[in-house]
């Protein structure tokens, strides 16, 4: 029996060794055959390619056994600008347009995740959009006329499913809100969420940070135009990253004092405090998370009963944290600053009336000791004031601002059944998007609630109205940061549940492709025993209804 495989199996062996689902797709045809896609029968599937009438290429597959069910994927933020190959990390980016059918971290996992769905008798597809960077509106209408077209050419589609990673899960959530008709159900995972304003002012007030704190010279948005304002943004990510690792060389040498960029203009009295202690303020400030992929703020390296440990665990992993994370937050900072600038035709970050100890609120408090304790906080957020001329705020165009606003939002309304899946220590779309969606949810639901009560009064009949809306998180486990025999941070293990940008396992996808398929068939969420079931198959995932995370800064 162990070498005989079941139908089932075959389909999958198939789909795997045939490498059917790439994220690369050649010979599109152009827009003026939008609506006569180019489809190849490749016996276990049918796979069709094509692009929108505003030349967003497109790619579906529809295994023979098919359920009836599309998934339809919306990608992330991509960079909307070639990066040269000298950057550091990021060096050698072009801008893409491909295809993709589904979520993953590689081509690799996309294959994986679309091959294990095409076997379940799921169909895929997804638009590479026509335009990269902040595309939310653009990407929206492709997805409402590719429906048509899909549907027009698969009759058998009775059932679709949004999803979409960060800003495809913005724009998932945008097509459910704008067009319920057209899906069953919804599920955003690891998404940007209510404005574009709230993700970039995380980025406009952590850029600013690093500038009045570490290196004035980092422009950190209102970039020049043409020619000039690429070269300052470019510029902009090696500041980025030259900041992030003399800190980084800082805190190895003097953990407990790690000495200033020599860029630092601050002041005596503020350099008297270690430049950890302004990193950490920066990224609580800015609502990036401290937890990060091999920092998790509750561990230290040798003997947990000594001092020495908790210290580090209180005052250094928290520091080591935000570094490890900011660098990430900060370059998508400056690229989707950039990005909206050119749409909106000037500077979109203004900080001149943002007090940053209100912002800190209980988390002056919660990090003390990885601010050096409350005096030396204090006095950072003094040299952070608006009154202080050595710290310039930054203004922005209200011409500019008011026509970001004009880009699409959310009014978080659940018209169909949605299931939002959201990770702890996010540093690029924190879990406070995922919260934001959520609070807006069960606003909708206290309403309904209080409707049908109301309604009962006059007609006798009392119906309690059924919840639409789910949150799974992926949360950190408590103690995961590991040191070498020397003591010092070991950053060689894959990054921890809960921390980075959608860093999420293939049966994790897929479980929550199941609870989506199952949602948008019965027009119910799956609840009880079978939620609970699915999600400790997947691992690492929790249905936690009592778990609040902090809203990005932006809504407080």
């Amino acid at each position: 029996m162990k070498n005989l495989m079941s139908k089932k199996n075959k389909v999958i062996a198939f789909l795997a060794s045939t490498s059917l689902v790439t994220m690369t797709m050649v010979a599109l045809p152009s827009a003026a055959r939008a609506a006569d896609p180019s489809c190849t029968d490749l016996v276990v599937i049918t796979q069709c390619v094509g692009a929108t009438t505003d030349g967003a290429g497109y790619v579906v597959q529809v295994p023979a056994k098919f359920t009836g069910t599309l998934f339809l994927f919306s990608h992330g933020y991509r960079y909307p600008v070639d990066i040269p190959a000298g950057i550091p990390l990021v060096g050698g980016y072009k801008v893409v347009s491909s295809p993709q059918p589904a979520p993953g971290g590689g081509a690799a996992q996309i294959t994986e995740v679309a091959t294990a769905m095409l076997g379940k008798g799921y169909a895929v597809a997804g638009s590479g959009f026509v335009t990269q960077g902040w595309n939310a509106d653009s990407g929206l209408k492709t997805n409402v006329e590719l429906i048509g077209i899909l549907k027009k050419k698969f009759p058998k589609i009775t059932k679709v499913v949004a999803w979409g990673e960060s800003l495809g899960g913005f724009i998932t959530q945008g097509l459910a809100e704008k067009y319920p008709t057209l899906i069953d159900a919804a599920a955003p995972l690891c998404m940007a969420a209510g404005s574009v304003e709230a993700e970039l002012t995380m980025g406009g007030d952590a850029l600013w940070g690093l500038k009045t704190f570490f290196d004035p010279t980092l422009v950190g948005g209102n970039y020049a135009a043409g020619a000039a304002g690429y070269a300052q943004a470019m510029g902009d990510i090696v500041k980025v990253l030259t900041i992030a690792g003399t800190l980084q060389a800082a805190i190895a040498a003097n953990p407990t004092a790690p000495a200033w960029p020599a860029t630092s203009k601050v002041p005596d009295s503020i350099k008297a405090i270690p430049s950890r202690s302004a990193l950490v303020l920066v990224g609580v400030m800015s609502g990036i998370p401290t937890q990060s992929a091999h920092f998790d703020n509750s561990t230290g390296p040798g003997d947990p009963t000594a001092t020495a440990y908790v210290s580090y665990a209180s005052a250094i992993s928290p520091a080591l944290g935000t570094l490890e994370n900011i660098a990430q937050a900060a370059i998508l900072g400056v690229l989707a600053t950039y990005d909206v600038e050119l749409q909106a035709g000037g500077a979109i970050f203004d900080n001149t009336k943002t007090d940053y100890a209100a912002r800190l609120g209980s988390d002056l408090y919660t990090y003390g000791s990885a601010l050096s304790g409350l005096d030396a906080a204090s006095g950072m957020l003094a040299y952070l004031s608006p009154l202080n001329p050595a710290a310039p705020r930054a203004v922005g165009n209200p011409n500019a601002m008011a026509k970001m606003r004009t880009l699409l939002t959310h009014t978080g309304k659940i018209n169909v059944p949605t299931i939002a899946m959201g990770a702890t220590a996010d540093p690029i779309t924190p879990a406070g998007n995922v919260q934001w969606l959520a609070d807006r949810a069960a606003e909708q639901l206290t309403a309904s609630r209080s409707a049908a009560k109301a309604a009962y009064l006059t007609s006798g009949s009392y119906t309690k109205p059924a919840s639409n809306f789910m949150t799974i998180w992926q949360k950190t486990p408590a103690k995961y940061s590991k040191y070498t025999a020397t003591g010092s941070p070991d950053t060689t293990p894959a990054g921890a549940n809960g921390t980075g940008h959608c860093n999420t396992t293939t049966k994790q996808y897929l479980a929550i492709a199941d609870l989506a398929y199952a949602a948008a068939n019965t027009g119910q969420l799956v609840v009880g025993g079978k939620l609970l079931t699915t999600l400790r198959k997947a691992g690492g995932l929790s249905y936690d209804p009592g778990f609040k995370a902090s809203l990005l800064k932006f809504y407080n």
